[in-house]
């Protein structure tokens, strides 16, 4: 199967770097998305822009292809199945889930020239970050990439109630299916909510599997690949 592999913040294409031949090990054609800002040696960006490079990408695939997006990607994901629902066979969102309509993609941190650099470890204490060693935690930072502020300010623009029919896998990594189902139960993931199909995997990792668990993932993607 053809699989679309989208990054979350300030992540580049190397992010799947192990992921990549362990899916083609599985008989997967991967291919990593080049989001603008992000790996292709820009430093400015729309959320727009990168919108239209998955939609390049899902648009140049022979069959439907799965998206795998990663953590606030993920809205990136859903905003692709809204705009190609007919194009996409499955939505996978790794240790994220869509915003709403109308909410800003991620402002989540303080934007310095125009961007918005990775913050350190500190506020990914915890969970997200125990199962990465000092030297991979080094790696990881010296090679982010600061988001756009444009891309990180943009708002998320939704249309197609098609969007909803799209199956999703919920690939979940620092917190469990449980914990998944009941905060979108209560609320805290709206657009999961109205979806039609949705089922939950679990990886024992934390938010970043693709660097600490990239045969598992690549099993799990496998997985989501071959069940209707």
């Amino acid at each position: 199967m053809e699989i679309l592999l989208i990054g979350g913040l300030w992540l580049d294409d190397t992010a799947w770097n192990e992921v990549i031949p362990a899916l083609e090990a599985l008989g997967h054609r991967p291919r990593p998305v080049t989001l603008p800002g992000q790996g292709d040696g820009r430093s400015s960006a729309t959320l727009d822009e990168q919108v239209a490079a998955i939609l390049d990408a899902v648009d140049a695939t022979v069959e439907k292809p799965l998206l795998v997006a990663h953590s606030a990607a993920c809205t990136l994901g859903w905003l692709a199945a809204d705009a190609r629902p007919e194009r996409v066979a499955k939505l996978a969102l790794i240790g994220g889930f869509p915003n709403e309509d109308g909410q800003p993609y991620a402002d989540f941190f303080e934007m310095r020239d125009g961007a918005m650099p990775f913050p350190g470890w500190g506020p990914f204490a915890g969970a997200d970050s125990a199962d990465l060693d000092e030297e991979l935690r080094r790696r990881i930072a010296a090679d982010a990439i600061p988001v756009p502020e444009q891309v990180a300010r943009g708002v998320v623009r939704l249309t197609d109630q098609r969007r909803y029919e799209v199956p999703v896998v919920v690939v979940c990594p620092e917190f469990g299916p449980d914990q998944a189902r009941k905060w979108i139960a209560a609320g805290e993931a709206p657009e999961l909510a109205r979806a039609k199909h949705v089922e939950f995997v679990d990886i024992d990792s934390g938010h970043w599997p693709m660097f600490t668990k990239p045969a598992e993932l690549a099993r799990l993607l496998d997985g989501a690949a071959s069940r209707d």
